[in-house]
């Protein structure tokens, strides 16, 4: 698939940092929300127009995924980014970039990335860096990418960013950066 002749886009760069909650906290396969009541995890983006490039974030980002530090090769689950949250510097811009010759966030609400199958780990300490092979979604077209991912394991830190110790559980930042052609 070739998305410069769907007209979505030349080239589309993203990079996620996302933060997932977890309510329990002891070493196995665990599940993360990464729906984000405080609107601090984010997808920065460019744009590689035919006229400009063009910048954006969006913090409009769901989805779950089971993680268990000890086997990361396990990693399932989906990142949902909500289309009508995405913006750029410009009004005009940003109605183009979701309109029906671009996005059409209309009639295709949401970006999707499905986790397949992990094709490589290395461990850095707290971090581990796969490479996950999923079914990127965009514009109701899917298509299969393999996108390097960081994931970082923080036992017992949710009570710390929600700003109450009271609260136990894990946290595990994702962060990734790909481009889709």
């Amino acid at each position: 698939m070739n998305l410069t002749n769907s007209r979505i886009l030349r080239q589309f760069t993203a990079a996620l940092v996302a933060s997932g909650a977890s309510l329990v906290a002891f070493a196995a396969p665990q599940t993360f929300d990464f729906t984000d009541p405080k609107g601090v995890n984010n997808v920065q983006f460019s744009l590689d127009a035919p006229l400009e490039s063009i910048t954006g974030t969006s913090t409009g980002i769901s989805g779950k995924i089971v993680y268990d530090p000890a086997a990361p090769e396990t990693v399932s689950g989906v990142i949902v980014l909500d289309a009508s949250t995405l913006t750029v510097g410009n009004a005009i811009m940003r109605d183009h970039m979701l309109g029906e010759n671009w996005l059409d966030a209309a009639k295709h609400p949401t970006i999707r990335f499905e986790a397949g199958r992990v094709a490589a780990v290395r461990r850095q300490a707290a971090k581990t860096e796969v490479d996950l092979v999923g079914t990127l979604t965009l514009k109701g077209v899917s298509k299969e990418i393999t996108v390097p991912v960081s994931f970082t394991h923080l036992p017992d830190k949710l009570g710390a960013r929600l700003g109450d110790e009271k609260v136990r559980g894990d946290l595990l930042v994702v962060r990734t950066q790909f481009t889709v052609q």
